[in-house]
């Protein structure tokens, strides 16, 4: 084993064992320029058990951090909080290496895990509710379907106060430091993670820290499967998710689009200045610059999104389609916009911008600005009108 891994202590029983991967940029979809952890955990009972793997290719790092602590054939169980590649990739490698007694995951993870492999141990589900124990120690398990799939759960170590919430209160941020006091400056990744992975799910987040709220749990660390670990004034992070799942509509607008010979460029600078004359808070993204997921994280209490295209071959620009279908799966909730844009001959963009903005369920009241070839200054009047009536709507959110 590679003796440079080593385990990190984060409770009395409790060991972080995962990975760093400093390397990756695009998470299925989602840029993360600080990399990513694929956070494991051993718990060491009378019984020995793995919360979780990791990716794949990293399967040598935990079991080298495993064997920091003990040996990795000591391992009785591993628990499965959710079958996602990053968590399970090298899940079968493991059981085949350690041969636990058993694999526990909830109901529908058991019927995941067993699609993706052909797992060399029993398969045992546990339901909401459940526990197991490791003798000294009990874990419980409660269900947190879709969040953010159906397998999804909680493992809770009672005697020890630490939760393993796996993707919920996490974010992609490599980092040597394991705990979230430590890191310094995360809540823009803490944020970035919410929207890209859980804003489509909000609703059932709410529900969650409801639930949570009502749990007989003595809660002293959290421990999600990506980023940092939470172990002091845990009410900041569930403060956060509790008002990012709210998505309270701010009076702050986003101003999207993309340009062929800068009229559409100017014609958003232009919306930017009624909005801005209105008295709303704009951030202007040209998507020569910016990234769908940063958008998607601007979104979070933004109250309005206008969207800009030229039309090119009788369609919206490749960019703009590209980041309205994504932000389209994240579901924001509570937006009021309007669509934009320069054409040459047929100007279809505006109208399948339109289409959609009202797809994603966008407030569409106010009329768009559809400006063939260069804007004059009658056009850009009209584009001034048109932020000015968005900011107008904002003031009345």
């Amino acid at each position: 084993m590679n003796e440079s891994f080593q385990a990190v202590k984060i409770s009395e029983h409790v060991y972080w064992v995962g990975a760093i991967d400093r390397g990756i940029r695009d998470f299925h979809g989602y840029s993360i320029d600080q990399g990513t952890t694929y956070n494991a955990y051993l718990v060491l009972g009378e019984k020995v058990a793995l919360i979780d793997t990791v990716k794949a290719s990293f399967k040598d790092e935990l079991l080298a951090r495993v064997a920091s602590v003990v040996d990795p054939s000591r391992i009785d169980y591993v628990v499965s909080n959710h079958a996602e590649m990053d968590h399970s990739g090298c899940l079968p490698a493991i059981v085949e290496a350690v041969k636990p007694e058993k694999v526990f995951a909830s109901v529908m993870g058991v019927k995941i895990l067993a699609e993706h492999f052909d797992v060399p141990a029993p398969l045992v589900a546990v339901k909401d509710g459940g526990s197991l124990s490791l003798r000294n120690l009990t874990l419980s398990f409660t269900e947190t379907r879709m969040l953010h799939w159906p397998d999804s759960m909680f493992s809770y170590v009672r005697e020890d106060g630490v939760l393993f919430s796996n993707d919920v209160f996490g974010m992609h941020l490599a980092s040597s430091q394991r705990f979230g006091d430590e890191v310094g400056s995360w809540e823009y990744q803490a944020a970035k993670y919410y929207a890209n992975i859980l804003m489509p799910m909000s609703g059932l987040v709410t529900k969650l820290l409801a639930k949570m709220a009502g749990m007989d749990m003595d809660l002293r660390i959290v421990a999600p499967d990506h980023g940092p670990i939470w172990r002091k004034d845990l009410t900041e992070i569930f403060s956060l998710y509790s008002g990012w799942a709210a998505r309270k509509p701010s009076n702050r607008a986003l101003v999207v689009y993309d340009t062929m010979w800068e009229s559409t460029a100017i014609m958003a600078r232009s919306i930017a200045s009624g909005l801005e004359a209105g008295g709303a808070r704009v951030k202007v993204m040209p998507l020569k610059s910016s990234e769908r997921s940063d958008i998607a994280t601007e979104l979070l209490d933004a109250g309005a999104l206008v969207v800009g295209s030229p039309t090119m071959n009788n369609n919206l620009l490749p960019t703009v389609a590209d980041s309205l279908t994504y932000l389209k799966g994240l579901k924001p909730k509570g937006l009021i916009g309007a669509a934009f844009g320069s054409y040459g001959w047929s100007g279809e963009s505006v109208a399948q911008v339109r289409d959609y903005l009202t797809a994603m369920g966008v407030d569409m009241a106010r009329e768009d600005v559809r400006v063939k070839f260069v804007p004059r200054e009658a056009d850009l009047d009209q584009c001034v009108a048109l932020g000015s009536s968005i900011a107008a709507a904002l003031r009345e959110l």
